[in-house]
């Protein structure tokens, strides 16, 4: 396995640290920013180690191509895109700090019933204008740097895309619309006379899509495509963004909780999305 470090303040002082602690056959500078150690032990101190000094790393297989993957699945909110939804929502009903603060429990895995506390969140939203989501979506909602970049490039390296979140269709329909997305799962909002009721409709699959339902989609669309898990990448930032980064051949954390780095076989920190091209080759 080899270890690639990167970040704009990268030193040679700062890799001999990290390659003390994972014993690489060889290390070679890449570029001005880079760092490939060749044949690296993987260990859990690489993780906090590169978040104390701010870098990126990559535990990335010798000769891993971004070809040879077949489907890359993302999550929305603070992944592929740079706000949580349902906390700018939450500013419609005058409740955006207290929906925010489940929000951030949710993603760093302090709240172990992910389903219970997004039903606690939409139940504040009640009374909220349908007109509301339109306004987030055109208004507040922009791509993550690197973000169409890196769903181009999958797509014209063949893999197929997937869209997996704990928010709502009302985003995610739009999001696969705008970047040409094979597949969603995500939340239906009730609503009622023209404003959010505080629910959620159930859908034929179940009711809410949380970590495990992530998981599961993943693993339904490798099978319907013909592929193994392991073919597939799995990208997120919070604690139910997990279960399918487990369960993928490539899992990216990016600009994740502290855990979702841990787990993680690359993290991005200090550039955007398409970050993940300069360590798997296209």
């Amino acid at each position: 396995m080899n270890l690639i470090l990167q970040g704009p303040g990268l030193s040679r002082a700062d890799v001999d640290a990290i390659a003390d602690g994972v014993r690489p056959a060889s290390i070679a500078q890449v570029n001005q920013r880079a760092f490939r150690l060749k044949s690296a032990t993987p260990h859990d101190s690489v993780a906090k180690l590169c978040e104390a000094r701010r870098m990126d790393f990559a535990w990335i297989p010798e000769g891993r191509r971004l070809a040879d993957l077949k489907l890359v699945a993302m999550d929305m909110d603070s992944t592929l895109i740079t706000i949580e939804c349902i906390d700018e929502l939450g500013g419609y009903a005058g409740k955006k700090a207290e929906i925010a603060a489940i929000t951030e429990a949710a993603m760093r895995g302090e709240i172990a019933d992910y389903k219970e506390s997004l039903r606690r969140r939409v139940t504040l939203l009640a009374g909220v204008p349908v007109a509301a989501l339109e306004e987030v979506y055109t208004q507040r909602l922009r791509l993550n740097p690197g973000a169409e970049t890196l769903v181009r490039a999958c797509q014209a390296a063949g893999l197929k895309t997937l869209l997996v979140s704990g928010g709502f269709t009302f985003f995610t329909d739009r999001l696969r619309e705008r970047l040409r997305l094979d597949f969603t799962r995500s939340n239906v909002l009730g609503v009622e006379d023209g404003r959010l009721d505080g629910t959620l409709v159930d859908q034929p699959w179940g009711d809410i899509c949380d970590g495990a339902e992530k998981r599961k989609m993943l693993l339904e669309t490798c099978t319907a495509l013909g592929i193994g898990p392991k073919q597939s990448i799995a990208m997120g930032d919070g604690a139910n963004d997990l279960p399918m980064m487990g369960a993928a051949g490539l899992s990216v954390a990016y600009h994740a909780k502290p855990a979702v780095r841990e787990q993680a076989m690359v993290s991005i920190e200090s550039g955007g999305l398409d970050r993940l091209l300069e360590v798997v080759h296209t």
